[in-house]
């Protein structure tokens, strides 16, 4: 066995079919697996000391790979369909079986971590990975036991990643040859064909989101979350590109957490101890923060450099727009430690509207929060993925439909019992276009965006008047210190009226015609606050 970092009293991988023979490197320090990634022609370093990589076929998740396998736990609980997908067990055993033959030949990596830095909901974890970086990438992420807990360890839940192991899909149950695949009855999540470092942790906070609110009553969140000088948290949803992660790191307020957590009675807690933020247009000025963690120890994925250097081009989307970087989240200075705060005093859910027609901020009723909450809108524009030439509306069941086993209901009715215990406000924040659509509008200010949370925070748009929006009936405030009066009301920012409520009416037909598919498992209090699609003149 080789000399490694700390490996637990009981090292044997028998009980997930890999023996002593198979050569495995316990629990390195990050430097090491940095150096041995590079030292096998698999990785490089920038000028700033962090490792760079290239996830290979796959720069992003592939939603459509991703599969739970149908046993006694999942079968009458989980929300079959076209996110969760079912998985024959026979056909995972026999998958299961061919990739450990397959790793069996194979130098393995092995990290013991664990997921909730809340006690009472702590989640062992073990990975085996084949390649150094995606065990580099596990130490990033997850939350990192002592050395006398790794010594002891013993893990409730593993992940088996074999990103060189290709399935056949004909004999495999696949869709293709990349596969991530969750077993609840054997505790295993199993990944294979893809090198993109994103499904591992997403495959966990998947787990957590049957796991939590099933049996821990514990409303699981694909948010950021942060904790203000007084202790007051406050907890940030939204999808990618929508300034999840950029406008939760607040140079005055402490981070708990970038992407994924926990609400328990009481409290807020991180599922990780990193961080993964996109890199696209990353620069010092607009986001100091993430730009200063990525250093020595920092992973960067599928970056390009400038010509004849060493340092990343973060606009070059050569290879993708999803450019990525982990990193411990003790890199970020302002952080809570441990990775938790009280029950949240102000929600944010956050959307990049390249439509031009929600306000830039809002006030939300608890039967608004619910269904924006079981929406999860965004928009596309041109140049986030292949094939999008123009603004694309997206929905995402509770900004994380991916990720979650549960019908969507079951975490928002959750939600509007703890915004009932709490008397949390919730807010509506426009982070896209103003002005007009993209293409001829303008994008919101980061500036005034973070004026507007600035104010909904120290509650100062809790003394300033409201006018109700005609078609979304959301509450506008009509006035915010740093921001411009005329842009709180979108339809002021347009230079033709009609053009906004035409444009304004087809987004509301869209989040209706979208929510068809919950009406039949939500009250009438959340179907009563869709938006209007007809109005009178």
């Amino acid at each position: 066995m080789d000399e490694t970092a700390i490996i637990p009293t009981n090292s044997s991988l028998a009980y997930l079919g890999l023996d002593q023979q198979t050569k495995r490197h316990w629990n390195l320090s990050p430097d090491a697996l940095a150096q041995q990634t590079v030292n096998l022609n698999q990785g490089t370093f920038a000028d700033s000391g962090a490792l760079c990589i290239d996830t290979g076929e796959f720069t992003g998740r592939s939603p459509k790979d991703r599969f739970i396998v149908e046993d006694d736990i999942t079968r009458d609980y989980v929300w079959w369909g076209d996110i969760n997908m079912k998985f024959n067990a026979q056909k995972f055993d026999a998958l299961y079986k061919k990739v450990i033959d397959y790793l069996k030949d194979k130098e393995l990596y092995v990290r013991d971590a664990y997921a909730c830095a809340n006690e009472a909901y702590r989640l062992n974890l073990r990975l085996v990975s084949e390649y150094p970086w995606s065990n580099m990438f596990a130490y990033n992420m997850f939350l990192r036991p002592t050395d006398n807990e790794l010594q002891n360890f013993t893990p409730e839940w593993n992940v088996v990643n074999a990103p060189g192991f290709k399935a056949n899909a004909s004999v495999d149950g696949t869709r293709q040859h990349n596969f991530a695949i969750i077993n609840f009855t054997k505790k295993i999540i199993l990944i294979g064909g893809t090198g993109y470092t994103g499904e591992i942790k997403k495959g966990i906070f998947s787990v957590l989101n049957f796991i939590l609110p099933h049996q821990k009553n514990v409303l699981p969140m694909h948010c950021s979350a942060n904790v203000g000088k007084k202790g007051d948290t406050a907890i940030f949803f939204g999808l990618s590109g929508t300034g999840k992660t950029t406008l939760s790191a607040d140079a005055n307020r402490k981070l708990i957490g970038d992407d994924e957590h926990g609400w328990a009675n009481d409290s807020v807690f991180n599922f990780e101890g990193g961080c993964y933020a996109k890199c696209i247009d990353l620069s010092p000025e607009k986001e100091p923060e993430i730009y200063g963690a990525i250093k020595q120890g920092a992973i960067l994925e599928n970056i390009v450099f400038k010509n004849g250097t060493k340092e990343p081009d973060y606009a070059n989307s050569s290879k993708t727009q999803n450019t990525r970087v982990s990193y411990p989240i003790h890199h970020i200075e302002n952080i809570m430690v441990p990775s938790k705060g009280g029950a949240p005093k102000h929600i944010f859910f956050l959307t990049a509207d390249a439509y031009g027609v929600l306000p830039p901020i809002s006030k939300l009723t608890k039967a608004q929060a619910m269904y924006y909450f079981i929406s999860g809108y965004t928009a596309k524009v041109a140049g986030t993925e292949a094939g999008v030439v123009e603004p694309q509306t997206v929905f995402s069941a509770c900004f994380g439909a991916p990720f979650l086993p549960l019908h969507p209901n079951k975490y928002a009715e959750m939600l509007g019992k703890k915004i009932d215990q709490t008397g949390a406000n919730v807010w509506l924040v426009n982070t896209g276009w103003t002005g007009g659509a993209y293409g001829t509008g303008e994008r919101i200010r980061l500036k005034y965006t973070r004026a507007m949370i600035k104010a909904a925070l120290n509650g100062s748009l809790g003394s300033v008047n409201y006018q109700e929006h005609r078609i979304f009936s959301l509450q506008m405030p009509t006035s915010c210190q740093d921001v411009p009066s005329e842009i709180l009301n979108p339809r002021n920012t347009w230079e033709n009226q009609e053009d906004y409520k035409k444009q304004a009416l087809e987004l509301a037909e869209a989040f209706v015609s979208n929510f068809k598919q919950f009406e039949s498992g939500v009250s009438h209090e959340i179907l009563s606050a869709a938006p209007k699609v007809q109005v009178s003149a």
